[in-house]
């Protein structure tokens, strides 16, 4: 593999850069009203600059960039510390819609997706249903011109922002678990959807559960054939997985937990001439150097004309072990500060202002290797499909 740059590559690096500093404006967290505000005004820049959507193909409002352009982008979006764009339509819906949905669906949704008109939350996982997502009982009967739809989802992330949610439901019974299941988009402004706040353990409300009594959703919203959703499920997982290696935003932490460690001591000297300290984190950054050319692989493959396979389970397993060992290391960097609650004290009076961002990062994390499908199921995934186990 060609790992340097060309002249041309550099004079993209450093638009990128150019552009990063002079449009973006840091985005309040996701407690803050001003949100989503912020998010979109944010991605309608990325719109306008026609860098919202890299990965869609050219014909649909995709660019037309190289792997090694893909791969400066993210780069420099994560160092920078830019929040990527929001996935569940970018990333995950669009490429389903653009590749199963017909042609009236694709000019009614992809425009609007693109431009940040609708923002779209993901319906899959419910109480009874999660890593075994095929065991999912919310239904959609068929009446007429209409899905009548009834049952729960969970852990739906920025429900409470969507206007449309995808959601995986079951349209017949009497087969294997995984025949039966369609794909749906549904208006979150239709009669007969509650969406209750489910608030973390980092305590932020991100998550929501999702309630459906008899919601009626137009026959014109089923994306391909009726069930064969589980077959279009698997295909946005496999992007979303790909999504999940996070290479950049895991070097920024990495970076970060350096400059701290210089500064942090204990015992006379800077934690980061500890050589305890030192061992775990070049472990961190071995495993973090061989999942970025992973990922390049992968990239290079989807590139040539492939969709994201098993390797994209891959990806899924090492980026979030690899974020949650830099969150651990953070926290234990922090020590007992990391302890200490935003409402009991401030980071001036504690003096270690990054404790409380360790602590939050640390407790969310903690989910990373369960949503997306749990990294248990990932390893039966490449048992599979690369094993042949």
């Amino acid at each position: 593999m060609d790992i340097k740059f060309s002249a041309e590559d550099l004079a993209f690096r450093d638009e990128v850069r150019d552009f990063f500093a002079s449009e973006y404006k840091e985005v309040a967290g996701i407690e803050s009203s001003d949100y989503k505000a912020a998010i979109i005004s944010w991605q309608k820049k990325l719109h306008a600059k026609g860098w919202v959507a890299p990965g869609w193909p050219t014909e649909y409002g995709g660019t037309d960039w190289t792997v090694t352009q893909k791969f400066i982008y993210e780069t420099e979006r994560g160092l920078a510390g830019i929040p990527d764009v929001v996935p569940f339509g970018l990333k995950m819906v669009a490429p389903v819609i653009y590749t199963f949905g017909n042609e009236e669906q694709k000019a009614r949704f992809l425009p609007r997706i693109l431009s940040s008109e609708d923002w779209w939350c993901q319906g899959y996982s419910e109480p009874g249903a999660g890593s075994d997502l095929a065991a999912l009982s919310t239904t959609a009967d068929y009446a007429g011109d209409n899905y009548i739809v009834n049952g729960r989802k969970i852990w739906t992330t920025f429900a409470q922002y969507a206007d449309w949610i995808f959601c995986l439901v079951r349209t017949s019974k009497g087969m294997r678990k995984q025949q039966g299941i369609s794909f749906l988009l549904i208006d979150m402004k239709t009669p007969g959807i509650t969406v209750k706040p489910i608030v973390s353990i980092d305590g932020k409300h991100s998550l929501n559960e999702v309630l459906f009594e008899d919601v009626l959703v137009p026959t014109e919203n089923l994306i391909g054939e009726q069930d064969k959703g589980w077959t279009y499920a698997k295909a946005l997982l496999a992007h979303e997985r790909t999504g999940m290696a996070e290479v950049a935003d895991s070097t920024r932490m990495l970076d970060a937990l350096k400059q701290r460690a210089s500064v942090e001591v204990n015992g006379g000297k800077s934690m980061i001439d500890d050589p305890v300290f030192q061992m775990r984190l070049s472990d961190i950054e071995m495993e973090l150097m061989a999942l970025e050319y992973t990922e390049l692989r992968v990239f290079a493959s989807m590139a040539a004309g492939g969709m994201p396979g098993p390797e994209s389970s891959l990806l899924k397993i090492k980026g979030t072990e690899i974020t949650q060992a830099i969150q651990e290391l953070q926290l234990q960097l922090a020590a007992y500060y990391g302890g200490a609650l935003p409402g009991d004290v401030d980071a001036q009076q504690l003096g270690h202002d990054y404790a409380f961002e360790a602590r939050g990062k640390y407790m969310y994390g903690r989910a990373a290797t369960i949503y997306g499908g749990s990294n248990e199921v990932q390893r039966n995934v490449i048992a599979k499909a690369v094993l042949g186990l």
